[in-house]
């Protein structure tokens, strides 16, 4: 697991309240312990799949927008036809029984997951695409806060997934829509997809920092993957992925040009895995600046770190 300073909104109607690890501005500490797997090895071979269901939203953790640390996060009114492809985490003991976003009691060993915009509750599709495994999760808490992280998966639902040991995988989500059950997917354990590149396995005490913008970030309701959403389709059993960071992208060439320049900073990045795309958007033509393949998460983790030392913020992992 990559053990990040976990925040997340406590399941209470001010959304500036939350209970995660860390330090607030005023210098309060919350949960400052480690988190962690349970101590024993726990068999979840027995835990079934959420199942969806119809239910209204919850009255706690669905405000319009809140704010963690000066970060900014807009609610989606609706769930429908979301998906996204990026990093999962997952989280232990530490929040075990602790009271989620929702107000439901955290279960590490139920199917259970955390997302920073999705409606409370949600249910939702995860497929591993590292191993072809597929999950059905019920998504009931905020989170995660570590930058490209797109969702907080119970330590049961990471097992199952097979992200556990290595803490964190490539995933797509893919909400379900509880009211047409019979367009959901029945999970199954898939053939593996072929990856070319695959993260070490990290060990279950390596804490990593979370870094933070000093800079509020508005993340609109649309946010940075949901552009691509309505154009993904599922990846074919056998498919190589591979791993990219989107630095920015531009009305214009000259303005990626001049972004690809600032990059050649790093000095430990080759020149040839910096790229300029062109693409078409509603609008026009757009000109994004990528780096990549990029053979694991953490790699990708080592690169955002040097980006920001450049002044270059948010950039976000693409998965092709």
């Amino acid at each position: 697991m990559t053990f990040i300073k976990h925040y997340r909104i406590a399941a209470i109607a001010l959304p500036l309240l939350i209970s995660g690890c860390g330090t607030l501005p005023n210098g309060t500490h919350f949960f400052s312990q480690q988190d962690s797997a349970p101590a024993h090895p726990v068999d979840v071979s027995n835990v079934a799949n959420a199942i969806p269901r119809v239910e209204p939203h919850s009255r706690y953790g669905n405000p319009a927008s809140y704010v963690v640390f000066g970060q900014r996060y807009y609610v989606k009114k609706s769930s429908l036809n979301h998906v996204e492809r990026g990093v999962a985490s997952w989280y232990g003991t530490k929040f075990h029984g602790k009271r989620t976003s929702s107000g439901e009691p955290y279960d590490m060993l139920a199917m259970t997951a955390a997302h920073k915009s999705l409606p409370l509750p949600t249910y939702a599709e995860v497929t591993n695409l590292e191993n072809g495994r597929k999950i059905i999760v019920k998504i009931n808490d905020r989170g995660p806060f570590k930058k490209n992280r797109i969702i907080d998966l119970s330590y049961a639902a990471a097992i199952k997934l097979g992200i556990a040991q290595a803490g964190t995988g490539l995933v797509e989500v893919r909400t379900i829509d509880p009211a047409q059950p019979a367009q959901t997917a029945t999970p199954t354990a898939s053939r593996p997809v072929a990856i070319k590149r695959t993260a070490p396995p990290v060990p279950l005490n390596t804490p990593i920092a979370l870094t933070m913008t000093p800079q509020a970030q508005v993340v609109a309701t649309n946010n940075s993957a949901a552009p691509q959403a309505d154009k993904l389709k599922r990846i074919p059993p056998g498919q190589a992925v591979d791993i990219y960071l989107q630095v920015g992208a531009f009305g214009g060439r000259i303005n990626a040009e001049n972004l690809k320049i600032r990059i050649r900073d790093i000095e430990t990045l080759p020149v040839s895995k910096i790229n300029v795309t062109q693409g078409t958007k509603a609008n026009g033509t757009i000109f994004r600046v990528r780096i990549g393949p990029i053979n694991n998460v953490p790699e990708a983790d080592q690169l955002i770190k040097r980006l920001a030392q450049l002044g270059i913020e948010n950039p976000h992992v693409i998965i092709d």
